[in-house]
C-alpha cells in the first residue's frame, strides 16, 4: 500500500523526536536524491534569497500555498500579515498548528474559493501546476483568486542545463525538460508517482502573456532558480 503523507510523517518525526532521517526522492529521470527534514523548519536568515525576496514583497491578505511546516507564513505572521496557510498534507499542517501558525488548513489550492492581495507559491511553486498544459487552468484560476491590484509571487527552476546537447532539437513530441514525475519515500513507505513542473522564466513569461498578466523577473538565485511577480493587465 502506497503512503499519500510521506512530508506529515517525516516532519512530525522531526518535530517530536528530533529524528532527522530524511526524504528519498525518486525519478525516472534523475539518480535518487534526499530532503534534509530540518531544510523545511529554516528559518528566515536560512532561506534563498529568492524565498527571502518573495516575503519582503508579499503584503495585503496572503495565500501561502504548499505551506508545509509553516516557516513562510510564520515569518509573515510575525510581520502582521493576514496569511492563511494550506496544504494538502494533514501531518504537515498539524505541525504548521503545533508552530503557532494561526490559520492553516488542510486544502487543494484548486479548491479554495476567497480572493488575495498575495498568492505565495514558493519551493519551486510552479510544480502544483502538474504538467505544462495545465498552465492556463493554472493561471485562470490564479485569476479568480487575485483582488483587482493583486499579485502572484513563484518561483521555480529552469532545468534546460540539464539537456544532453547531443541530442538531437527535431524531435517535435520530445517531453518539455521541466516535466518531471516523482515518488517520495521515507522510512520504506513510498508514495505513488505524480507530476510536478518546473518552468523557465521564458515560458512562464509566455503564459502570462497569453493569460493577460505582466510577468515581471523579481531575482535569479544561485541554481537556475529565480522569483516572479504576476499581475493582472488593465483592461
Amino acid at each position: 500500500m502506497k503512503e499519500k503523507d510521506i512530508f506529515g510523517m517525516a516532519m512530525k518525526a522531526f518535530y517530536f523526536d528530533k529524528d532527522e532521517t530524511p526524504i528519498i526522492v525518486h525519478s525516472p529521470d534523475f539518480d535518487d536524491d534526499e530532503i534534509a527534514i530540518e531544510y523545511l523548519f529554516r528559518s528566515y536568515s536560512e532561506m534563498p534569497k529568492t524565498e527571502q525576496k518573495a516575503l519582503q514583497l508579499s503584503h495585503g491578505k496572503v495565500l501561502d500555498v504548499g505551506c508545509g511546516a509553516g516557516s513562510h507564513s510564520l515569518y509573515l505572521q510575525q510581520k502582521g500579515i493576514d496569511v492563511k496557510a494550506i496544504d494538502t498534507s494533514e501531518g504537515s499542517i498539524a505541525i504548521a498548528k503545533e508552530r503557532r501558525v494561526d490559520n492553516a488548513k488542510v486544502q487543494d489550492f484548486y479548491a479554495e474559493n476567497e480572493q488575495y492581495d498575495t498568492l505565495l507559491f514558493l519551493m519551486n511553486g510552479t510544480g502544483i501546476i502538474g504538467n505544462l498544459i495545465n498552465t492556463d487552468n493554472f493561471l485562470n484560476i490564479c485569476k479568480e483568486l487575485l483582488k483587482p491590484e493583486g499579485q502572484i509571487l513563484i518561483d521555480s527552476s529552469d532545468l534546460s542545463f540539464l539537456e544532453d546537447e547531443e541530442e538531437p532539437n527535431d524531435e517535435f513530441d520530445r517531453k518539455y525538460i521541466g516535466e518531471i514525475d516523482f515518488s517520495i519515500s521515507y522510512k520504506g513507505k513510498q508514495s505513488e508517482y505524480f507530476p510536478w513542473l518546473y518552468l523557465d522564466f521564458d515560458m512562464l513569461k509566455l503564459a502570462a502573456k497569453k493569460n493577460n498578466f505582466n510577468c515581471e523577473l523579481i531575482v535569479e538565485g544561485d541554481h537556475f532558480d529565480y522569483l516572479a511577480k504576476l499581475t493582472l493587465k488593465n483592461d
